[in-house]
């Protein structure tokens, strides 16, 4: 039996927007009250980031629970959007509340990995009452510069290689440093995550006007801080994640986070840099045990 369903709907535009849908065994099910987790991706990345995790969710021994991953406009499942000014995160938390209308989810667990993160931010404002509990992946309110201008310099280079091989030796070749602990099987999912194969090779499975977009901002002015949007979450569990090596959150970020929110629970994936894999065990614990504890939800 699959582990996932593939599903489709139109955004207000008409750009198609995909989603899978992962659901406990029937002799696992879910309680009804139990709520489900929305995984939302990174900028240039797509649901199959969170395969190997939301696996573990839908077979947690205790609270079991559905898992929605969202294909924003551009990535992964979805279709590419006609408007290319429409990729933007205020756009795509909208298409996150298309895929929850559509689904009549009212409430549920969030994880938001990068970009996925600052989509939260955006629904904080649009519609609080959804959020029950919330996990930032190596993301918060302030940017760190370095990690944005590492993402650019990663963006600037498109890659298009001519096997899966050289797909992983790419990605260990640019990002190894920052993920010294990753295994050679975490190197292979990452590729078939990051990547897809087309008649001319093995490309990134995004839209190049995204990536072209972000690696051309300027970054000389600083970024305005999310602050104030942090502010208007809901008193809901929290469980920030940062990649040790990560230069895009920064420690102080998180202190700051906390001194905020002093229930904030916060994790340091080590051996990892932006943006860690949750599935690896040291992560893939306390997450767990996180979305386990949100017993109100």
């Amino acid at each position: 039996m699959a582990d996932h369903t593939q599903y489709h709907i139109a955004a207000t535009d008409g750009t198609q927007l995909g989603y899978r849908i992962y659901a406990p065994a029937a002799e696992a099910a879910a309680s009804p009250n139990t709520l489900p987790v929305i995984c939302l991706p990174g900028l240039t990345r797509n649901a199959r980031d969170f395969h190997p995790l939301a696996k573990r969710i839908i077979t947690d021994p205790k609270r079991p629970r559905s898992v929605v991953c969202i294909d924003y406009r551009g990535r992964g499942s979805s279709g590419r959007a006609i408007d290319k000014a429409s990729y933007t995160v205020a756009t795509e938390a909208q298409d996150v509340m298309a895929v929850l209308d559509h689904l009549a989810i009212d409430r549920a667990l969030f994880i938001g990995t990068s970009r996925g993160g600052l989509i939260l931010h955006v629904l904080a404002a649009l519609a609080p009452e959804r959020l029950a509990a919330i996990v930032f992946n190596d993301i918060g309110p302030e940017l760190g510069i370095e990690g944005l201008r590492q993402i650019q310099d990663y963006l600037r280079a498109p890659r298009r290689l001519a096997t899966w091989m050289d797909a992983r030796e790419d990605l260990k070749r640019v990002h190894g440093a920052a993920f010294p602990c990753l295994s050679e099987t975490d190197w292979a999912e990452m590729a078939e995550a990051i990547y897809t194969q087309d008649e001319n090779g093995i490309v990134a499975d995004c839209d190049p006007a995204i990536a072209t977009a972000f690696a051309a901002a300027d970054l000389t002015p600083p970024l305005p801080a999310l602050w104030a949007q942090f502010d208007q979450f809901p008193d809901i569990p929290m469980l920030v994640i940062r990649g040790e090596h990560s230069r895009l959150l920064t420690a102080d970020t998180v202190a700051a986070m906390a001194a905020r929110r002093p229930s904030l629970q916060a994790v340091v994936a080590p051996g990892q840099g932006h943006a860690p894999l949750l599935h690896r065990p040291e992560i893939a614990a306390p997450l767990g045990a996180f979305l386990a504890s949100a017993t109100h939800a």
